[in-house]
């Protein structure tokens, strides 16, 4: 919907916005239709099938909030801004946050090591530090990998699901690291497991416990939880789903690693995640200052960080920090058996686009980077005029 305001008005609006850019970010993205994000999600609206909740937040205001979809086959309840998604590795930006909380509380810092913390852990954790977990340089073996040799000819649904502090020891059975700390890096899940434990032992809560109290309570998530079969419940769960080679849908929730909390393992809703966002746009929990190491991109001694790819790619602590098509951006996928997911944030656009899907056939990210572009275009070409 357009709007004019008047000249007061937007005279007004200058000086209490600051920088003509700012005003133009506002005057412009108000102008993206609820239509044309619809068009981008058309294929996913449905009664009968999985889908997806939609997020954008343009200058500080949820702009647009959708449900596609449903939760799950059996109740085949809608999906909407209040259903709950597993984050999957979008979980990694909540590990970071407690560990940079713990380094504002005093009671860690980011160059202790592994063997510190875990004086029991093998000779190769003494060069490994909490920074080279952060941002993917610690070398540690993949827990997975580790896992699957474990259970070599056990059909996946019989192997029994590994938890945080299972990672950790299946690590401390290991002699050696995959590389150097901080010579490499290479994504990778064992550290943000490790972290949670880390948290576990300097805080004396579980890690569940200081995500609820430190995190989840103070920005008024109310529906946001590490999930933990047995003891807790999702409030309003959306279940993974998997479409099989004839095209029809399989619950697919569940796998051996499903149960790994700080790698991926929080439930919430784009309800939350909207206050998520505001949280990181206004500093509640950290300080800009203190934000500075999650936002700086990590540089191995034996060169640029890469993708398996070869592609380079930029990280800080919990967050890609790759730039889009030359706007700054701060962004991370999720992908686990059943759900994919993404938050796409562009800080000097005031724009963030968040999508959780629970179904495989999908990709969150284009999806949300088209939503970005219809907002994007409006915004370079408002400054060019």
């Amino acid at each position: 919907m357009k709007t004019r305001l008047p000249l007061a008005l937007l005279v007004s609006c200058v000086v209490l916005l600051g920088p003509a850019s700012a005003q133009v970010s506002s005057q412009v993205s108000s102008q993206v239709s609820s239509n044309l994000i619809d068009a981008v999600f058309d294929s996913l609206t449905s009664n009968d099938a999985p889908g997806a909740a939609v997020l954008v937040v343009s200058n500080g205001k949820a702009v647009y909030r959708h449900g596609y979809g449903v939760s799950d086959l059996r109740t085949r309840r809608p999906i909407g801004p209040d259903t709950d998604f597993r984050l999957a590795s979008f979980t990694k930006q909540f590990t970071a946050t407690s560990i940079m909380l713990l380094a504002h509380d005093g009671k860690l810092h980011y160059d202790d090591h592994l063997t510190d913390l875990f004086p029991e852990f093998p000779e190769y954790g003494k060069a490994i530090t909490v920074r080279n977990l952060l941002n993917h340089t610690s070398g540690l073996p993949d827990y997975e990998e580790i896992l699957m040799k474990q259970y070599a000819n056990t059909p996946a649904d019989k192997i029994p699901q590994i938890l945080d502090a299972g990672v950790l020891k299946s690590l401390e059975q290991q002699s050696a690291g995959q590389f150097a700390p901080g010579s490499k890096w290479q994504y990778s899940n064992s550290g943000y497991a490790v972290l949670a434990m880390i948290v576990e032992k300097v805080s004396g809560k579980t890690f569940g416990e200081f995500l609820h109290e430190r995190i989840f309570v103070p920005l008024k998530m109310n529906h946001t939880l590490a999930y933990e079969k047995g003891k807790n419940e999702v409030p309003q769960r959306a279940y993974g789903h998997s479409k099989d080679k004839d095209g029809k849908w399989h619950e697919t929730d569940q796998s051996p690693t499903s149960a790994v909390l700080g790698d991926g393992g929080i439930y919430t809703s784009i309800d939350d995640l909207e206050k998520w966002d505001r949280a990181l746009r206004e500093h509640t929990l950290l300080s800009e200052t203190e934000m500075q190491p999650a936002v700086t991109a990590v540089e191995p001694t034996s060169g640029p960080a890469k993708l398996p790819s070869g592609k380079t790619v930029s990280y800080g602590f919990g967050w890609f920090l790759d730039p889009y098509q030359g706007h700054r951006r701060m962004h991370h996928d999720g992908e686990t058996i059943g759900f994919l997911t993404t938050i796409q944030r562009f800080p000097d656009d005031h724009l963030t686009v968040i999508v959780l899907a629970n179904r495989t056939d999908v990709d969150p990210e284009a999806l949300a980077l088209r939503v970005a572009d219809l907002y994007l275009r409006r915004i370079s070409g408002a400054a060019a005029r």
